[in-house]
């Protein structure tokens, strides 16, 4: 009797594996997409960041050269005859740097370029090949490619 009862039954223990494993898999795949979602806010907020101190940035650069064109010397322009130089900061590490020619009625922008404003360093920690060909003399034995 005991046969006939469980021919009966269907078998649950493949399924219940295949709904725990889809399971297990839709809340890998959710975690993985809210890690990206969290990673690509934090980089728009970021980049917008960005884009705002350079425009801030190149609005006050633009005020600057108004002033100039209008005969006045503001603070920090450096002038060299008819060639006037400024700085407006971006950020703690850009400089917006401008260099303006201004004749009468006209003016030339000769540079209007974001600069880096950190000590530049150089790094020598990485070992590099001086092209000094080293020759290891081996007896034979042992190992080494190129027995001398």
């Amino acid at each position: 009797m005991n046969d006939k009862k469980r021919m009966g039954m269907p078998a649950t223990g493949g399924s219940s594996l295949l709904v725990i494993f889809a399971v297990l898999a839709l809340t890998v795949f959710a975690i993985l997409s809210i890690s990206t979602v969290t990673a690509d806010q934090k980089l728009a907020d970021k980049s917008a960041a960005s884009v705002k101190s350079y425009y801030d940035a190149d609005c006050q650069a633009e005020m600057i050269l108004a002033e100039i064109r209008s005969g006045k010397l503001p603070e920090g322009v450096k002038k060299d005859g008819d060639l006037y130089f400024y700085i407006c900061p971006v950020t703690e590490t850009l400089n917006l740097e401008v260099e303006v020619r201004v004749e009468v009625e006209e003016y030339e922008v000769l540079r209007w370029q974001v600069v880096s404003a950190a000590d530049w360093q150089n790094d020598e920690s990485l070992p590099v090949w001086d092209g000094e060909v080293i020759i290891e003399e081996n007896d034979g034995e042992g190992e080494g490619i190129w027995p001398l």
